[in-house]
């Protein structure tokens, strides 16, 4: 009922009746965001999972009805007034707390709402589908938690992110899923997956507590041996997992793909900022490489290390950071033996390179499956996504493919994996084993590997 101001209306009255129509107007415009299953404009395979668009959805609706309900309740409570118990700067106190939610909210909704829209861009919407895909193997850890779903979104510059799930949101409440933003630059070659696995490193060292377990280590390690080197690892430690994860899952094209990230001017790549949760870039990649050598023995570990030394020589350093920078160097054999045979609690005493799918991903059984696949091309539509990447990855840093090669098969792959996604339980696709529902039981095109579609 639309009731004007009247020149009758006392101070109060007038008071009430302004602070309802804000109210009331909060309310209305509550009213105008509808669910993203209601406005998200994207063909069937662009879409995200199910799953995740349910946990959105749901989260963002019980948020929306509780507002409704404290607005509704806040009317409430001023309807009841009247002259004598009105006290304007009380009842504006409420509005304002109110109209703080409400912003939430709503920022709440553009966090997901920014992941979303993309999907209906032409092409990138369902790569991006396929990256989804990807994330969900690569965090894929069977019997040691349950995945969270995961949505992938672009965005500007050279680094990834992302907002973990069943983490705190802004204004509160838990995150209902894993959102990683990639950057755009690296769509589409192997080097996406480096950035991306990275992020997923995160989120499944979130689930298994890996930070806390092994910042506990390090400073007893610090405590034993009584150097300070180790306070650098610990300080380090969330990023050192994250590269961890991405060498494991995809091999080489991990440390080319950040050695691509980090290639800046040089001053930057030895630039040590003590408050940064990142290893400094020099060292960085040096450690990606020892951490690939542990894991996969081969001689191409030192080969990058000593074509990333040649590209930022030490040469030239002043005494204090070359002796630093020494000293890290020959701490790191003794620490990436620790990290990668840590057994944390949550591993159930096995350690991390027990769990992960090492013996897969030997360089020379790259090599194999590459050779196998350009015989077979229908075999790696059956593989693993993480695994398809770490091929690549090896191939290309073997020379046996192209960039060009490279980007041409990673895209239709991309397309493959979220068709296959979407119609998971159409004949074309086959079903899903149980056990690792990310391999397609179906046959891909014939014909040479750089050919197929």
């Amino acid at each position: 009922m639309l009731i004007g101001v009247s020149p009758m209306m006392t101070k109060p009255a007038y008071v009430r009746w302004m602070l309802m129509q804000e109210a009331r107007s909060l309310l209305a415009r509550l009213g105008q965001v509808k669910p993203f299953a209601l406005t998200e404009s994207a063909v069937p395979a662009a879409n995200i999972s199910l799953s995740a668009q349910t946990a959105i959805d749901r989260y963002l609706i019980t948020g929306r009805q509780a507002l409704r309900l404290q607005v509704q309740a806040y009317l409430r409570w001023l309807r009841g007034l009247d002259d004598d118990n009105t006290h304007p700067a009380e009842a504006q106190h409420r509005l304002s707390l109110l109209r703080l939610r409400f912003n939430v909210t709503l920022s709440q909704f553009d966090i997901f709402a920014d992941a979303l829209t993309q999907r209906s861009e032409y092409e990138t919407g369902v790569r991006l589908a396929g990256l989804d895909v990807v994330a969900a193997d690569a965090l894929r850890l069977e019997g040691y938690y349950a995945v969270p779903p995961v949505i992938c979104y672009l965005d500007r510059g050279a680094g990834a992110a992302i907002r973990r799930a069943r983490t705190r949101l802004p204004g509160g409440g838990e995150n209902p899923v894993a959102v990683i933003r990639v950057p755009r630059e690296r769509m589409v070659g192997s080097g996406i997956a480096s950035s991306l696995i990275h992020e997923v490193g995160h989120q499944a060292a979130e689930l298994l507590d890996l930070v806390n377990s092994l910042r506990q280590l390090l400073q007893l390690q610090e405590r034993e041996a009584k150097n300070s080197i180790w306070r650098y690892w610990e300080r380090w430690i969330s990023e050192i997992i994250a590269d961890f994860w991405s060498v494991a899952r995809v091999g080489v094209a991990s440390t080319l793909g950040l050695m691509g990230v980090v290639s800046l001017p040089r001053a930057f790549v030895f630039r040590i900022n003590r408050n940064d949760p990142h290893p400094f870039p020099w060292i960085r990649v040096i450690l990606s490489c020892a951490i690939g050598e542990a894991l996969y023995p081969h001689p191409q570990w030192q080969r990058l290390a000593r074509l990333w030394e040649s590209f930022y020589p030490k040469t030239g350093l002043d005494a204090a950071r070359y002796a630093l920078l020494n000293r890290l160097e020959a701490a790191i054999p003794e620490f990436v033996d620790l990290l990668i045979h840590h057994q944390p609690r949550s591993l159930r005493g096995r350690s991390l390179i027990e769990v992960m799918d090492t013996g897969n991903r030997q360089p020379d059984r790259l090599t194999g499956y590459y050779e196998h696949w350009q015989r077979m091309p229908a075999a790696m539509y059956r593989s693993a996504p993480t695994l398809v990447f770490a091929v690549i990855g090896q191939a290309r840093a073997d020379g046996r493919m192209s960039p060009e090669q490279e980007s041409t098969i990673l895209a239709k792959l991309l397309t493959y994996w979220a068709v296959c996604d979407i119609l998971s339980t159409a004949a074309a696709c086959g079903k899903h084993d149980a056990a690792h529902r990310h391999q397609m039981h179906v046959h891909g095109p014939s014909g040479d590997i750089t050919a197929m579609v």
